[in-house]
């Protein structure tokens, strides 16, 4: 009875493989083919994307050269630290242009930073929510909503910055102007809360039911496995969340443009995010399609665009760095 239950199971796992044990000259160069051929085509692709990226690297530096490299070894020198030391910004100007471009990196960085102290906190939080208190069926729903964020139009958050906020600011908050860094901090931050929310919901829900168990059983209560923990445990996960989205605000055009005031100072005292700033990426939308190619301008833009690409791809190494760490961790829990 044994034997032919152990039979006809054999029997029925050789009818479920259709596929013959030995191979044909010919089925076996197919397979081989079709093999390779898969190889290639995924390699292509992939060679593509980071051909496509070498190939953005190489034209902003070729077109940023000519502002470096030109006359003599101490004169690229001297454009060169006007350029990341000097605040004057005056590049259409005939008699004497400045080409100095700190005050707009440090706009930058305000607004950047201004949204990453309220998108950070903010983002973290909401995840622990929709990773360890809310229920199943509530995250299902909140998930999506806050997804959605991602998807909506960044000029649309430039008009709601500049048709609502900016008037509140001046009304509520007594600004002279609504267009300021405070403005462009806040629309900023809730444009990175879904992508520092998703990576870091994440990583908190990758740490896995077992080590959180395994806390509980010791004693601890569900605050103390949260703070003690869940969020050590995943937290180079959640850092490579605020790096993606750092990058995610300091990437954004449209907001900055419209919402912070396009003015090119640092702000004093360096505390008053109520003055207008000027940001890398508004200046490049703001300039770049009014100003005669090949002129000094023209090439300086490019550079303000190298200094943004260097910017973040630095910050996406670190960040890549950090989710190597995750993965690594995670699979030895």
């Amino acid at each position: 009875m044994t034997e032919s239950l152990l039979q006809r199971d054999k029997n029925d796992a050789a009818v479920e493989f259709s596929r013959p044990l030995r191979l044909s000259v010919t089925e076996d160069l197919r397979g081989f083919l079709a093999e390779k051929i898969g190889h290639a085509t995924l390699f292509s692709i992939t060679f593509l994307s980071v051909l496509a990226v070498m190939a953005i690297f190489y034209f902003v530096i070729q077109e940023s050269v000519p502002f470096i490299f030109k006359g003599s070894f101490g004169e690229s020198i001297g454009r060169l630290t006007e350029f990341l030391t000097r605040t004057g910004w005056y590049p259409q100007s005939h008699d004497n242009p400045e080409y100095g471009a700190l005050s707009i990196i440090v706009g930058s960085l305000y607004v950047t930073l201004g949204a990453l102290v309220v998108a950070v906190p903010v983002g973290v939080l909401a995840a622990v929510f929709l990773s360890d208190i809310a229920p199943f069926s509530l995250r299902q729903i909140c998930k999506p909503i806050i997804e959605i964020l991602a998807a909506i139009p960044s000029v649309a958050y430039g008009v709601f910055a500049v048709m609502i906020v900016a008037p509140w600011m001046q009304n509520t908050l007594g600004f002279t102007t609504g267009t300021n860094a405070l403005n462009a901090s806040l629309i900023l931050s809730i444009m990175a809360l879904p992508t520092i929310i998703s990576v870091a919901e994440d990583a908190l829900s990758a740490v896995g039911r077992e080590v959180r168990e395994a806390s509980y059983g010791l004693g601890a209560t569900r605050a103390e496995t949260m703070l003690k923990v869940v969020i050590p445990a995943s937290h180079s996960g959640i850092v490579a969340a605020i790096i993606l989205g750092m990058m995610r605000a300091i990437g954004e055009t449209m907001v900055v443009w419209m919402a912070s005031g396009n003015a090119s100072r640092i702000p004093s005292p360096w505390w008053d995010l109520s003055q207008s700033v000027r940001t890398l990426t508004a200046t490049i939308a703001g300039e770049l399609g009014e100003v005669p190619k090949n002129t000094d301008h023209f090439h300086v833009l490019f550079m303000i665009a190298l200094l943004l690409l260097l910017f973040t791809f630095g910050l996406n190494m670190v960040s890549e760095f950090f989710m190597a760490r995750f993965k690594k961790k995670s699979r030895g829990l």
